[in-house]
């Protein structure tokens, strides 16, 4: 039904037949080329993270419920990792759902999730949730007990440590979260997905290798 491939940060591709959907594709902020997205979807999880195309099919940046090709998305307001809870949230966490599947991005958000937005992110299959910490995002830790509050069937952490990678600062191993969250590792390039029946039954890490 769709692929998800990793390119790095927190930038992770969805792909169907129909239609291309970018998360947080401005990759020059990690020493990368910004990934191309004419005719694609660009979903950013704050307003910086997007290459703002006048070419892509649609730029969304900020809550709300949109209907692009393949995909319905519903965005959820959230406090940034540098933020306090007094502030204005300035981040988005995004519900992407495509056939029968249902997927959460979280981005560089603050650990601690109202009841309100749990809800508005709802039952999820698949969460993508960033874990290399350095007080830039969620450490191996909070990630790991979002990803038990969220109870998805499959998680795949992002914007971990990697030489190759130029961070605003030094991110946490892979291998970290792993540890935290004791559950069973699947590596591959590109993630596959057919439907939600077939996920794995209880929850697993699956390592997109950067492509």
């Amino acid at each position: 039904m769709f692929d998800l491939e990793y390119k790095g940060g927190n930038t992770v591709v969805f792909s169907t037949k129909k239609v291309s959907l970018t998360t947080d594709p401005k990759l020059s902020l990690v020493g990368l080329k910004d990934i191309k997205t004419k005719d694609e979807v660009e979903l950013a999880t704050e307003s910086r993270f997007s290459v703002n195309n006048p070419e892509a099919r649609i730029i969304i940046d900020s809550p709300g419920e949109y209907e692009v090709g393949d995909f319905t998305i519903h965005g959820v307001a959230a406090t940034r990792h540098i933020d306090t809870p007094e502030q204005e949230r300035l981040s988005t966490m995004y519900r992407v759902e495509c056939g029968d599947v249902k997927v959460a991005v979280l981005g560089n958000i603050d650990g601690k999730l109202d009841d309100d937005q749990l809800e508005a992110i709802g039952v999820v299959d698949i969460l993508i949730i960033p874990v290399g910490g350095g007080g830039y995002t969620l450490d191996a830790t909070s990630a790991a007990a979002l990803t038990r509050s969220i109870e998805p069937k499959v998680v795949i952490p992002v914007h971990y440590a990697d030489a190759t990678l130029k961070y605003e600062v030094p991110q946490d191993q892979l291998a970290t979260f792993v540890s935290e969250l004791g559950a069973p590792v699947e590596a591959t390039a590109k993630y596959k997905i057919k439907s939600s029946a077939s996920l794995p039954a209880v929850l697993t890490v699956i390592e997109l290798t950067r492509s």
